[in-house]
């Protein structure tokens, strides 16, 4: 273990294996890594088990439920690499990662040298991925920013000096709303509706049935990290009409994991049931959302 990720308490030994929400990222980054060392892999991601280190590891084994459900989590980054590529395809010069963690996509994509890609996250998790990727080069202009999403006015300016700068922005919030409540989802969505230049918004979310069942299976050590999962929201991706964005594309996790062969036979079954991406109430249902910039946002 080296000096710095002893100073920045992301890969460190001791304690509870989730001590903070910055440890789920080294949790997630396992799936990654072990997708990319299957030889069918529908993506590679070899700075990923750099990344996740043996915590990683120790994280993942000790969460039974997410290991049962890998499968969500190849699905969640095989869809976000997609929307990215066709929105890079259709003229988006910037990308602004909210909470970005461990996400290499700026060195594995294959992206154009002339975008920009923005990384805000806390200061230690930045600290400890700059640290280990030293070494790497990413394929396009790449910033990184510490900040702390909750302080508003911080963020407000962010985004304002950012779309400024961008012609055409898509915003990725992958795995960040559902640690927020309804109201903090909100009033993300107007801030981020806010700069004219942010066009498109990718995020990834929960019915309130899956939200029970991910709350009473990996809510544990979440909750004892201080990070509880909070959002699912029962009106589905319509929760964003009155913050100004309108759904125009939503991928079923469980439809995209059975496309790419990587269900059991059980689950395989459950995913011939028919699709449905309005309101599921009980329903255990996820997904990845494609959002476009809307007129409707209010001051609610």
């Amino acid at each position: 273990m080296t000096a710095m990720a002893e100073q920045t308490g992301i890969a460190s030994a001791g304690g509870p294996l989730i001590r903070n929400i910055s440890d789920t990222a080294l949790w997630v980054a396992v799936y990654r890594a072990r997708e990319t060392e299957r030889p069918d892999a529908v993506f590679r991601d070899p700075l990923a088990r750099k990344l996740a280190g043996e915590r990683g590891e120790q994280i993942a084994r000790s969460m039974q439920f997410g290991e049962r459900h890998a499968w969500s989590y190849v699905a969640r980054t095989w869809l976000v690499d997609q929307m990215i590529a066709r929105q890079v395809q259709q003229g988006t010069d910037m990308i602004v990662n909210l909470a970005a963690g461990l996400d290499t996509r700026p060195y594995r994509m294959d992206l154009p040298r002339a975008l920009r890609w923005v990384e805000v996250d806390l200061t230690p998790m930045i600290d400890y991925k700059e640290q280990v990727l030293s070494a790497e080069k990413p394929a396009c202009e790449l910033t990184r920013v510490r900040m702390n999403l909750s302080d508003v006015d911080a963020r407000r300016r962010l985004f304002a000096n950012l779309g400024g700068e961008a012609k055409k922005a898509l915003v990725i919030s992958e795995g960040l709303v559902i640690y927020l409540t309804r109201d903090e989802v909100g009033m993300l969505g107007r801030d981020l509706a806010a700069p004219a230049t942010f066009q498109y918004w990718v995020l990834d979310l929960v019915s309130p049935g899956l939200l029970e069942m991910l709350q009473k299976n990996l809510g544990g050590p979440l909750n004892a990290a201080g990070s509880p999962l909070k959002f699912g929201p029962e009106e589905g991706p319509d929760f964003f009409l009155p913050c100004g964005w309108r759904p125009v594309q939503v991928d079923s996790l469980l439809k995209t994991a059975a496309r790419l062969k990587r269900l059991s036979l059980g689950m395989r079954l459950v995913s011939l049931l028919p699709a449905s991406n309005g309101r599921q109430g009980s329903r255990p249902w996820g997904a990845m959302c494609l959002f476009a910039k809307s007129d409707a946002a209010t001051n609610q």
